[in-house]
This record gives structure tokens, sequence and C-alpha cells, in this order.
């Protein structure tokens, strides 16, 4: 049964990393919460290191500079891990083709043009129309603000027709940006499974983007980490996949779901909820902090 905390300070020591989440966790897309910037200097005051990871479909330094634009310090973070570093990798190893139709918006152009170094020397990456295209990348929705997944079931069957596959550079369904619900990525990408494509996923719950953390901040199996996420289909069940304790912040994408006080979930309701989904996070926390 998951224990409901008031404070990550409650729990803090027994850990020496976190892998935190940002949308729903650190901010809503607009602004930072300053309880959760507070609550990570706290973490890493006393030591700990925070690996803020996030299944954006940008390479890292463009989230780092969202963060900073959200008035985020540097000193709330070590690292920062997305799951477009670890989808744009596959990528340009060539796991969909070398020839793509890219669904993406213009502030995802990074993860096609920033090539990382071990990857300069290879074949480029073209993008082309549906018809001429290998394979697909999906970063999100052309416009995330006006479109739904159905919108790209036409075209998503044509792509299954010519046997293309799909690689998912963003595993999450919704978002919220501040008020509003938004799909992404990983709505297309069940989407195009549900029609019979494969989709291909290296975020959250998926173990590519664990492992690259892991790889990047030099962690052994003796490291204690402590998985911080609003997702429970993704940070939750993701932690569950690799081993390690998590921290469900239930004052995120399911905040309507545990009572009229965000901060102070109520236990017979989150008890019942987690139970539907099968899944019992180590602890839960109406809000970070």
């Amino acid at each position: 049964m998951t224990q409901i905390i008031r404070a990550l300070d409650e729990i803090a020591l027994n850990y020496d990393v976190l892998f935190c989440d940002l949308w729903g966790c650190l901010h809503n897309g607009v602004e930072a919460y300053p309880a959760a910037v507070a609550a990570l200097q706290g973490f890493r005051a006393r030591g700990g290191r925070v690996v803020l990871m996030t299944n954006a479909p940008r390479p890292r330094k463009y989230v780092a500079e969202q963060l900073d634009g959200m008035g985020v310090p540097r000193d709330a973070w070590d690292m920062i891990v997305t799951s477009g570093d670890a989808a744009q990798d596959a990528m340009f190893a060539g796991a969909v083709g070398r020839r793509v139709w890219a669904i993406s918006q213009p502030k995802d152009e990074g993860f096609f043009t920033d090539i990382p170094e071990e990857w300069r020397d290879a074949p480029p990456i073209q993008r082309v129309e549906l018809d001429k295209a290998e394979g697909i990348v999906c970063c999100g929705l052309f416009d995330d603000l006006t479109e739904v997944p159905d919108d790209y079931r036409a075209r998503l069957m044509l792509a299954r027709e010519r046997g293309l596959k799909l690689l998912c550079a963003n595993p999450d369904v919704v978002v919220d940006l501040g008020e509003k619900r938004l799909y992404c990525a990983g709505a297309l990408a069940e989407l195009y499974e549900d029609l019979g494509g494969t989709s291909l996923y290296f975020g959250k719950p998926h173990p590519p983007i664990y492992d690259l953390a892991r790889r990047r901040l030099g962690l052994d199996d003796r490291a204690r980490i402590l998985v911080i996420g609003d997702g429970i289909a993704t940070d939750i069940s993701g932690a569950v996949g690799e081993g390690l304790d998590a921290l469900f912040v239930t004052g995120g994408l399911a905040f309507d779901q545990f009572g009229p006080d965000v901060e102070n979930p109520e236990p017979a309701r989150l008890q019942e909820w987690l139970a539907l989904r099968a899944q019992d996070p180590t602890y839960s926390i109406g809000r970070l902090r």
C-alpha cells in the first residue's frame, strides 16, 4: 500500500539520486512550482543528485533553455535526460531508415538538426513526404492546440499498409499546458499500434532512457534511486520495470481523482484508483514539496 507523505524531506535521506519528471511535477508548462524547486534544491544541498527525466521529444539543451525561461534555477538539478536524447540516438542509427516522414513542430527542429558528435559521420536523415518515406519519426502533432490523434488516422493507415515503423520521440499520451490538455506523440504511436502498425519507444517507461541516465551520471547498482512523477503509465510503470522506488505526484495529470484538496489526496480514493491500474507506488504526495 502506498505511503502518503507531505514532503520529500520525510524520505530524502533514503536516496542518493532522484529521477524527477518535469511537466506536472516541477512545472505546468507555463510556470515553475516554487515548492517543487525548493524540494530539489534541498535534496542537492544535502549531497543528493537530481536527474530531470522528461519525455520531451527534444535534446536536453532545449529543455534547459525552457526551464531557464520559467525561472527554474540551475542549482535545482544536476542533469537533464530526455526521451528526445534516447530517440535521437536511435534515429541517427537508422532505426526507421534514413528517409523519414516527420510529424513535428518548429520547436522540435533541433531533434533533426543537432547531430550528436558520435553520429556526425553517419549518412544524413532526410525528411520527406509520407509516400517517399522509409519510416516515421513522431515528435508530436503538427498542431497540438487544435488537432487530435484521429485527424491522422487515414495517413497512418497508409503508413501501415506500406509497413513503415514509427519512432516515437515522446511516449506521453497527454500533457497539461496550463489549464489546457494536449495530445502528445504517444497518442499517435498508440493509434498506429491500434491500426496494426509498429511503434518504437525510447522514453519513459521504456528502458533506453533509464540506461542513458545511469550511464551519463556514472551510476552503479548500489545507487539508491527514487523516481518522481505524475504519470502512472510512464513514471510509475517505468520505476516498477526498473525495480526502483517511486513517488507518485497525485496533483499532476490525475489531480481531479483524489478529492477536492489537490495538496492532500484522500487515501481511500487513491488506493481504489491505484488498484484499478494495478499500481502500488512506494510513496504518494499531493504536490512535490
